[in-house]
């Protein structure tokens, strides 16, 4: 951590007050979230961006998150991220070329299908799920979204996380016959199933497996686990309970004193929780697993952001995709008051 570039941040914090906002994911490090103003899953941080009145937002995070505040941000606002690079592999698995091919190969039969987007997927594929009819979901609210989409049209397409979409589907009841895993490269459609299920993995999440959870159990019988929904659905049906980060940090509050919890999701998240509860409750890693991505935002970067912040161009979406994707972000806050 670097002291001068902690005591640059506060300066121009202080000099700038209500005309800037930093927005802290839960997975970012210790060193970022000291300096934000707001910490939260990606729900939180897209509920906050439409009530903000900053001219300056700062979202530490990865670069979906930055485009998803950039499309919810009011007229003569400007987003930023200290580091353009900082990716997510997940989005990445989406190609939005892919999805209208994949949407136009299921609808030239005739048949409706409502592509349903995990937030974890570029401006581009957000705004394919608001011009065919769709909306786009986080962690906290798939359920709830993945409802809403079924009641929308015959088939839904869920993308891009399919251990998501399944532990999400297994929530609703839906048998596994009703779910296909679709391939790619040749789009293939048996039209008898009710929910279409994207390829995609994160890669944070595929390193926690079941083998894990079985030594956990057998060295401490007491204790309790829980994971994030990412993980495969063999591991979030081994463990006691699974959740978005911010349904994680809930959990662990509402577990009794002296309780010993095993978490499995990102390690910044959970090494936060150890110390936040030391001394009442013990948090442990299910095992370390470290998004390279959330770590490339540094506090030297935001430090040099902020100081050359009217030099470096904010974050721009094109008009059509803006329009497009700001329709399905406004219909997943409307349907998750």
């Amino acid at each position: 951590m670097s002291g001068e570039s902690g005591t640059k941040i506060e300066d121009i914090r202080h000099k700038m007050g209500g005309k800037l906002s930093i927005l802290a994911h839960h997975y970012q490090h210790d060193s970022i979230v000291r300096h934000a103003d707001y910490i939260g899953d990606s729900l939180e941080l897209a509920r906050k961006i439409p009530n903000l009145e900053a001219e300056y937002i700062v979202l530490c995070g990865v670069f979906f998150m930055a485009e998803s505040a950039a499309i919810l941000a009011h007229k003569g606002q400007k987003v930023y991220i200290p580091d353009r690079e900082a990716g997510c592999l997940l989005a990445g698995t989406s190609p939005a070329s892919y999805l209208e091919r994949v949407i136009k190969a299921y609808t030239s039969s005739g048949k409706s299908i409502i592509p349903l987007a995990y937030v974890n997927t570029s401006a581009a594929i957000k705004a394919l799920c608001g011009l065919y009819g769709g909306s786009v979901c986080t962690s906290a609210n798939a359920r709830i979204m993945l409802d809403w989409a079924r009641n929308q049209g015959q088939a839904v397409l869920f993308l891009p996380d399919k251990n998501l979409g399944q532990n999400t589907a297994d929530q609703l009841g839906l048998n596994h016959k009703d779910q296909e895993i679709i391939h790619l490269q040749e789009p293939y459609f048996s039209g008898e199933v009710e929910l279409y299920i994207w390829p995609g993995l994160c890669v944070i999440h595929h390193f926690f497996k079941t083998h894990h959870i079985v030594e956990v159990r057998e060295r401490f019988p007491a204790a309790y686990i829980i994971v994030h929904p990412e993980c495969s659905p063999e591991v979030v049906q081994a463990s006691d309970a699974s959740g978005s980060t911010s349904q994680i940090i809930q959990y662990v509050q509402e577990l009794p004193k002296d309780s010993q919890v095993f978490v499995g999701t990102e390690i910044n998240m959970v090494s936060r929780l150890k110390e936040q509860f030391q001394g009442d409750k013990d948090v442990l890693p299910l095992i370390s697993s470290a998004c390279s991505n959330m770590a490339k935002i540094t506090e030297i970067k935001l430090a040099d952001l902020l100081e050359y912040i009217d030099e470096v161009p904010p974050i721009e979406i094109d008009r059509d995709i803006q329009e497009q994707a700001w329709i399905a972000l406004e219909r997943m806050l409307s349907i998750c008051l």
